[in-house]
C-alpha cells in the first residue's frame, strides 16, 4: 500500500516532524513492505517555518529580537534564496510556548519582537514573505508591531502611546516614512475569527492566554478604539475581516499596518505541498493532531485533510491524543485517540511512544 503520512503538532508534546515519524515506526512495524511518504503539516502554528521551509528549500537564518514579554531572545526564520521568499513564524519570537507559565498577563504582552524579523527580511531582498501567525501569546492586535516599525500611536494630547491596553485614548496616527515593502506579503492563518465581539480574539482565544473575562471589557475596548481610528484615518476597515481576530488580531495588524493579505494556512501548506496529488496517488491517508474536537471540524488542517480525502475517496484515519467531539467522522473514515490505550496523562508524557502503537494498532486492523 502507498501510505501518506500527514500529520498536525501534538500541542505540547510532538511537532508535526516526530509525529509523522512515530506514525511511520508503528505503520512499518506491522506492514514492513508498504510505501511510505512523510509529509507533516503546519496550518500557521508552531512549526509553520520548519514545515514550509522544506516545501520551497529555505535555510535557516538567525535574529537578535525581543519575545513577547519584550525579553531577549534569537528568533529564527528562513530565507529561500532561489525564490526571494522569506518565513517567518510568529510563535518562533511572540509565541506563548515560548514564555513562562502563568508569569506574564497578556495585559503585559506584544508583538513588538516580530518587527525586527519583518525587517530582516525584507533588507535581505525578499520579494515575498509568508508568515505564520498561530501560536501567539498576545492580544495586542499588531499594536506592538507596528510601533516596532515606526507607527506612531498618539493621545488627545499628542502624547505616544506604548501598551495596547491604553488604545481607548487613542486620538490618532502617524505612518512611518518608511515600510518594509514586498511584492507579496501573504499571512496563514488557521481560524476565521473576526476581531472583537463574541467571536472575536479576545474572548474566543484570550483565555488560553491567561485573559479572564473580568479583564474582556479593557480588551475590546482598546481594540475597538484601535479599529475605529485605523478605519477614520487609514480609510480601510479590517475588523470584520474573517482572520482579523487570528493570534490576538495579528491578522489585523498585519493587515492595517503592512498591507497583508490573509490566506487559510491550510491551504497555503497544501498549495506548496501539492498534497491534493499526494492524496490521489495514496491507499490510505493517516493524519492527526493532539485533541481532535469542534475547531478541527471547522477548517483546521487536519479537518481538511480528511476532507479532501473524502473527496477523492481515500480512506482517511485521525489519530489524536484524545477526541472532544461526537461527531469526527464527518471528516474521517475512522478516528482513534491515544486515551484508548492509556491514560491522557501517561500520554503526555510518552507521547511518541503510545502514537507509535496507536499507529501499529490501525496497520494491524488492515492485515
Amino acid at each position: 500500500m502507498r501510505v501518506l503520512i500527514v500529520p498536525d503538532k501534538f500541542k505540547g508534546t510532538l511537532t508535526a516532524t516526530a509525529a509523522a515519524a512515530a506514525i511511520a515506526k508503528g505503520w512499518l512495524r506491522i506492514r514492513p513492505q508498504d510505501k511510505i511518504e512523510l509529509l507533516p503539516m503546519s496550518d500557521g502554528g508552531d512549526g509553520f517555518g520548519e514545515v514550509l521551509s522544506k516545501q520551497i528549500k529555505a535555510t535557516r537564518q538567525r535574529i537578535g529580537t525581543v519575545d513577547a514579554a519584550h525579553r531577549r531572545c534569537v528568533a529564527t526564520w528562513w530565507w529561500g534564496k532561489d525564490t526571494k521568499t522569506a518565513i517567518i513564524e510568529s510563535a518562533n519570537v511572540i509565541g506563548l510556548a515560548r514564555l513562562p507559565a502563568d508569569k506574564f498577563h497578556p495585559f503585559e504582552l506584544d508583538t513588538f519582537g516580530l518587527g525586527a524579523v519583518v525587517s530582516a527580511a525584507a533588507q535581505r531582498g525578499a520579494r515575498n514573505c509568508l508568515v505564520g501567525i498561530g501560536g501567539s501569546a498576545t492580544n495586542d492586535a499588531g499594536f506592538g508591531l507596528a510601533r516596532s516599525l515606526g507607527w506612531e500611536f498618539l493621545d488627545q494630547r499628542g502624547q505616544p502611546i506604548t501598551r495596547w491596553t491604553d488604545l481607548h485614548k487613542l486620538a490618532s496616527l502617524h505612518r512611518p516614512q518608511r515600510l518594509p515593502q514586498f511584492a507579496s506579503l501573504v499571512l496563514a492563518v488557521d481560524v476565521q475569527n473576526v476581531l472583537l465581539g463574541p467571536r472575536g480574539c479576545t474572548r474566543v482565544y484570550g483565555p488560553q492566554k491567561g485573559i479572564r473575562p473580568i479583564d474582556f471589557p479593557d480588551a475590546e475596548r482598546a481594540l475597538r478604539k484601535l479599529a475605529l481610528v485605523v478605519e477614520s484615518e487609514l480609510g480601510i476597515d479590517h475588523a470584520s475581516e474573517p482572520g482579523a481576530g487570528a493570534a490576538g488580531g495579528l491578522g489585523f495588524g498585519f493587515s492595517c499596518f503592512l498591507g497583508a493579505k490573509l490566506e487559510s494556512g491550510f491551504d497555503l501548506f497544501a498549495r506548496h505541498a501539492n498534497l491534493a496529488k499526494l492524496i490521489s496517488r495514496s491507499d490510505i491517508v493517516l493524519t492527526g493532531e493532539g485533541a481532535i474536537d469542534r475547531q478541527t471540524l471547522m477548517g483546521k488542517g487536519v479537518g481538511q485533510v480528511g476532507l479532501m480525502c473524502r473527496k477523492q475517496k481515500v480512506p482517511c484515519v485521525a489519530l489524536a491524543g484524545t477526541i472532544l467531539t461526537g461527531q469526527p467522522n464527518r471528516c474521517f473514515t475512522h478516528t482513534l485517540s491515544l486515551t484508548e490505550l492509556t491514560t491522557l496523562e501517561h500520554a503526555k508524557v510518552r507521547a511518541a511512544f503510545w502514537l507509535e502503537k496507536l499507529a501499529s494498532r490501525v496497520a494491524l486492523d488492515l492485515n
